[in-house]
């Protein structure tokens, strides 16, 4: 549980280091869509409704997306191409995280 935790903290000084300047709709869009699918993880976690793999590959999934945030905003802007591919793959991510969450498997206390 502790690599779980210090994926999210990562993830948090990421965002947190991200809204530190003004951030369009798009990036303040994509920054609370990441912030409730790391909250779904750790709820996950808690519930027992993740085991240990699958909250690790979710993790590392929401951290590729936090940089290629990043990437998309290295030249001081998200244009509307790059967010719709970020949208996109947080789609994806999202459905993983309920796919997951809701399969047979569960971490056993």
């Amino acid at each position: 549980m502790s690599f779980l935790r210090s994926h999210v903290l990562l993830g948090i000084c990421l965002v947190a280091a991200a809204s530190a300047h003004a951030e369009s709709p798009a990036e303040q869009r994509f920054d609370n869509r990441q912030d409730r699918q790391e909250q779904r993880l750790e709820n996950g976690v808690a519930s027992g409704a993740l085991t240990k793999p699958e909250a690790r590959r979710l993790s590392r999934e929401q951290a590729r997306l936090t940089r290629a945030e990043g990437r998309a905003e290295a030249d001081g802007k998200v244009t509307p191409k790059e967010a719709i591919a970020l949208e996109k793959r947080q789609d994806v991510a999202s459905r993983r995280i309920h796919r997951q969450k809701h399969d047979v498997q569960t971490r056993q206390p």
